[in-house]
């Protein structure tokens, strides 16, 4: 892969109707930041780690080389990603319209599909297993037949960077640092390349939430899922953070360059002065070693801020204790 986004990952935005693409910059009031919040989170003592791919496995680029030592402060991060009723408690209290609404339109995984024909709005250059659905959105996850019934603890997905840092801000917390992020991930095992150790299949058991089979048009489901899990399923790491390896992709809020590590601040690095896309980590359930094994807690990925698909989620994160004037 070449180029710095990667489709087969989560697919850019491409809005039903062209025309709606100018309702996304019409945001409307910014949402009123909440009090300072530790709510579901874990504190982290903070530390020095190597960051980074040590196995060289990998892609060009995604630049998770080279390995290099960061120090981070003591910080909080919740324990799960943002569930599909904490997301609803959010729009509840905001009226927030996230992006893929005002687009009218997102991004489904082909065999998740639950839509009429005529919803089905063609698929992803280079990742024809991804399709743009009219109507589908966090709310109807796989078009407008679906809905998040019995799905309240599973992660929210079709959200976009601007809809997570709209609902941290609320929350009173904020999206982490792509160092904090793995950091996170790692659980304390220091360059391994899962969160549990080397081996993805420990004792013959799944870990995470990825997929098994012949990818795009077969998955076995050994793990137990077709799409997304329960946050709380597998186990914690050793920090007790769940699914921090595949699963949905979460948000960070640093900007993506490929080019950033070798220029990278050891103490408490926040990405890039600017960029045209965000940072993902942590793979999903459609993450897979034959086209992409970015389910490794070194793996990066990138999206422009404003794009959603059905395989995308965040978790948050906050200081140790609340800013002071």
């Amino acid at each position: 892969m070449t180029s710095e986004h990667h489709p087969c990952c989560t697919p850019a935005a491409a809005p039903a109707d062209p025309a709606a693409s100018h309702q996304v910059a019409r945001r409307g009031p910014q949402t009123t930041a909440g009090a300072f919040s530790k709510r579901g989170q874990v504190l982290l003592a903070g530390g020095e780690f190597a960051m980074g791919d040590g196995f060289g496995e990998g892609y060009p680029a995604d630049g998770e080389t080279p390995v290099h030592a960061v120090r981070l402060p003591s910080f909080h991060i919740d324990a799960t990603a943002v569930t599909n009723a904490n997301f609803a408690t959010f729009v509840k209290a905001t009226g927030h319209v996230t992006d893929a609404e005002r687009y009218g339109s997102s991004a489904v995984f082909h065999l998740a599909v639950d839509a009429p024909s005529s919803d089905i709005l063609g698929g992803a250059a280079g990742a024809p297993w991804w399709v743009n659905v009219r109507g589908a959105h966090w709310r109807r996850p796989d078009g407008a037949r679906s809905d998040t019934k019995g799905r309240d603890n599973h992660p929210v997905v079709h959200v976009s960077w601007n809809d997570a840092a709209a609902y941290a801000r609320w929350a009173g917390k904020r999206l982490p640092t792509e160092a904090e992020w793995e950091y996170a991930a790692r659980g304390g095992l220091s360059g391994r390349r899962y969160p549990w150790g080397d081996d993805l299949t420990p004792g013959g058991r799944w870990r995470c939430n990825i997929w098994q089979g012949r990818f795009p048009d077969v998955n076995t489901a050994e793990d137990g899922y077709l799409t997304t899990a329960p946050v709380k399923a597998y186990r914690p790491n050793g920090f007790g953070l769940w699914n921090t390896s595949g699963n949905v992709w979460e948000w960070c809020g640093d900007w993506f360059s490929p080019s950033y590590y070798a220029e990278s601040a050891t103490d408490a690095p926040q990405g890039p002065q600017a960029g045209t896309a965000r940072v993902i980590r942590g793979g999903s359930y459609l993450c897979h070693d034959s086209y992409c094994n970015r389910y490794r807690v070194a793996a990066r990925s990138s999206n422009t801020p404003d794009s959603s698909s059905g395989n995308m989620g965040f978790r948050c994160a906050n200081d140790r204790a609340p800013a002071t004037g």
